[in-house]
């Protein structure tokens, strides 16, 4: 699959760019890295969360096509000692393709990474997130409250965003106004009012979530919730008579709450407002044509084929609040929720494993199972 290309036509840069964004869509890719080398220019894609290689540019082209995909997103294409972000929207073979781009200086000169989003991968079902049919209850009935505070956790790209958006569209009417503030916002949602955070011009997430409970919100999504601020407003929004629903970063639902008294939350405001966790991972599944085999085109050899959501939903019950109050830590929060029904990220991994679903090192890779 490597190869290395020796372009040297004025508009080479142009037509090795095109071949890059378009193999990328080809393979499913979310991401694709050019990384200097110091005699090449390395082209790797990320598809179903992990990385592979795909072709190696000569060093010579290296400069022209990192201009070209500068200009592409108007970046400054003078500036290379400086980290930059851009972005813009193409249609490649009829999809329509978002890409964000990354730069940053190396010391073999400017890395570039660029994250294809096709704005229809966004819009799942609740039925498609992956759900078993209890923690699929259970998160219907978690985001139908008319009240409350629900997070959503786990690492970057763990598809929580997609899991949100899941939520808002179920619960999409006419009579509610759902205003969410995301950063960036990754696709527009009919009849939903979306805020992109704006750090240059002082629009944060806790400053635009002051704003939004101006808006008289039935419902609110905050894309992250990042430091103690943001948190005591988004309790405060709950604890006023809205839904807020939002992502934090932590490694399961008990160490979630544990997150958010790190951040200074006091217990009995966490108890008040908090109805739910969610904590997900996404896992590679089996190709469906050679059932994991590695062995067709359809997946590229790589025995899988896109992936799955693996959830772990947490229903903040008086059981639950009373070891809040006791300052419980995280193991002891998890081992109560299990006697109460909780099935943990690690058992509906081996859900799927026994399955057939997917491979035991990909539970391993992607879920850490416990010991």
């Amino acid at each position: 699959m490597e190869t290395t290309m020796h372009i040297k036509k004025p508009n080479g840069a142009i037509a090795l760019v095109s071949d890059i964004t378009e193999q990328a869509v080809k393979l499913r890719a979310s991401d694709i890295h050019l990384e200097p080398r110091v005699d090449t220019l390395k082209v790797r894609y990320r598809v179903d969360g992990l990385l592979h290689d795909g072709m190696t540019i000569h060093k010579s082209m290296q400069a022209s096509v990192i201009s070209r995909i500068k200009v592409m997103v108007n970046l400054d294409i003078a500036e290379w000692r400086l980290p930059q972000d851009g972005r813009t929207f193409f249609n490649i073979n009829g999809k329509e393709i978002d890409f964000r781009v990354s730069t940053i200086p190396t010391i073999h000169g400017e890395k570039i990474v660029m994250r294809l989003l096709e704005r229809k991968s966004l819009l799942l079902g609740l039925s498609e997130l992956g759900m078993t049919r209890e923690d699929f209850i259970l998160f219907k009935s978690l985001i139908s409250k008319p009240q409350g505070m629900l997070l959503v956790s786990g690492p970057t790209g763990s598809g929580k965003t997609t899991t949100l958006y899941a939520a808002l569209s179920h619960i999409n009417t006419n009579s509610l106004n759902i205003i969410t503030i995301e950063d960036p916002v990754e696709y527009q949602l009919p009849s939903i009012n979306q805020i992109h955070v704006n750090y240059k011009a002082g629009l944060n997430f806790a400053r635009g979530l002051r704003s939004i409970l101006r808006q008289d919100p039935d419902v609110i999504m905050v894309g992250e919730i990042r430091d103690e601020e943001t948190a005591r407003i988004a309790i405060q929004a709950a604890l006023t008579g809205h839904l807020v629903l939002a992502t934090v970063h932590a490694n399961d639902s008990a160490s979630t709450i544990v997150r958010l008294m790190d951040m200074g939350i006091e217990s009995y405001l966490i108890k008040a407002t908090l109805i739910g966790v969610v904590a997900q991972r996404l896992v590679r599944v089996y190709c469906k044509k050679c059932k994991g085999k590695a062995k067709c085109k359809e997946c590229n050899f790589t025995g899988f084929n896109g992936r799955t959501g693996v959830y772990e939903i947490l229903r903040i019950s008086e059981d639950i609040k009373s070891l809040m109050s006791k300052g419980a830590q995280a193991t002891q929060i998890k081992k109560e929720a299990e006697k109460l029904g909780m099935k943990t990220l690690s058992q509906n991994g081996e859900r799927l494993l026994s399955n057939g679903i997917t491979s035991r090192e990909e539970i391993i890779r992607s879920v850490y199972l416990d010991s």
